[in-house]
């Protein structure tokens, strides 16, 4: 059960303050552009924390880097590789993540614990506590409401925090959060009858503010039901500029490339970095074969494995409906225009 507490706003940076000298914090950081991202906080009182903007980018990166040494290798004369794992890990704060973003984090869970358990990922994972902030104003493109991972979360979270004005009204979902409000005691009391109405009332006022209407269900009913009109993916083909943007900042896109970088004739870095199904090398084979050659079998893939293969393996799709490949493509070929076509 899920056990409630308030933190008054002006405690917030002294507990960050005190979170800091225990853990790497991370949060969402205006920076010298204007712009916010998810940031390593150095000095809490030299640092402008927004918590009012949607981050351009998930927390992904620290969890599965865009490029990373996975291992070191070394080999002989007799062609014997030996390879030395590279990953390391620091307990880290993600303080601010939004519903959407926490979601995806549970979907990687799943992805790399999959036949052969990642150990890089998982490395990282377990040093990680997650304090959500529900969204009590979806940004413009949103509509986790459509994709069940918003604007509040029921689960998943270590603490999440809703904003009631002049407190936050604090949650402890796993035992990582209980510890921190056992270890941080004093800035903690209690949260009365008042305030837990206070956060139905700031949930059920949220639900009332999206500014997009996406019908997630009736696109899966829809694909279940058999293929959708080859003209809808050739004009999303014709769009697409395969620049990869969407599948960069999205929080659940997972596709990697593996290479070897050789340092001396005997040595050298095995190296994993972000690949997108978009990407005309994706599913090229040795020879120059490419069994996915044309662009919207490409584009195809891409929402099929988000809006169907997903939705049969994992019974909800992968798109957690933060909303951001609406805001990156130039050339509109974001998942709500392919829902609204499919469904159309």
């Amino acid at each position: 059960m899920t056990n409630r507490y308030i933190l008054k706003k002006d405690h917030l940076p002294s507990l960050l303050r005190r979170l800091m000298k225990e853990y790497r914090l991370v949060a969402p950081v205006k920076n010298e552009h204007g712009d916010t991202m998810f940031s390593v906080i150095d000095s809490i009182d030299r640092t402008s924390l927004d918590l009012d903007s949607q981050p351009q980018g998930s927390i992904k990166p620290f969890l599965f880097p865009q490029q990373e040494v996975l291992f070191d290798y070394q080999c002989d004369n007799t062609a014997h590789y030996e390879f030395n794992p590279n990953s390391s890990a620091e307990a880290t704060v993600f303080f601010g993540i939004r519903s959407c973003d926490l979601s995806a984090v549970l979907y990687m869970d799943v992805i790399f614990s999959k036949k052969n358990r990642d150990s890089s990922y998982f490395q990282k994972r377990n040093e990680t506590v997650l304090i959500a902030l529900a969204c009590n104003e979806p940004f413009n493109n949103c509509f986790c409401n459509a994709t069940k991972s918003g604007p509040f979360l029921e689960y998943g979270f270590d603490l999440q925090f809703t904003d009631l004005e002049d407190r936050y009204l604090v949650e402890s979902g796993r035992a990582k959060g209980e510890e921190i409000i056992a270890r941080f005691l004093p800035f903690f009391t209690p949260a009365g009858e008042k305030d837990a109405k206070g956060q139905y009332q700031a949930f059920l006022e949220a639900r009332s503010h999206f500014k997009q209407q996406v019908h997630v269900d009736q696109v899966i009913k829809r694909l279940k039901s058999g293929p959708i009109a080859d003209e809808i993916w050739a004009e999303l083909s014709l769009r697409c500029q395969d620049c990869g943007g969407c599948a960069y900042v999205c929080p659940t896109c997972t596709c990697f490339t593996i290479t070897d970088l050789e340092i001396t004739p005997s040595s050298g870095k095995r190296i994993r970095s972000w690949d997108a199904c978009t990407f005309a090398g994706f599913t090229r084979m040795a020879g120059g074969h490419n069994p996915v050659d044309s662009r919207s079998q490409a584009i195809k893939q891409r929402f099929l494995h988000k809006l169907l293969y997903d939705a049969q393996d994992h019974g909800r799709p992968s798109c957690v409906g933060c909303g951001r490949c609406v805001g990156i493509c130039f050339g509109g070929v974001d998942i709500i225009r392919f829902i609204a076509m499919a469904c159309d």
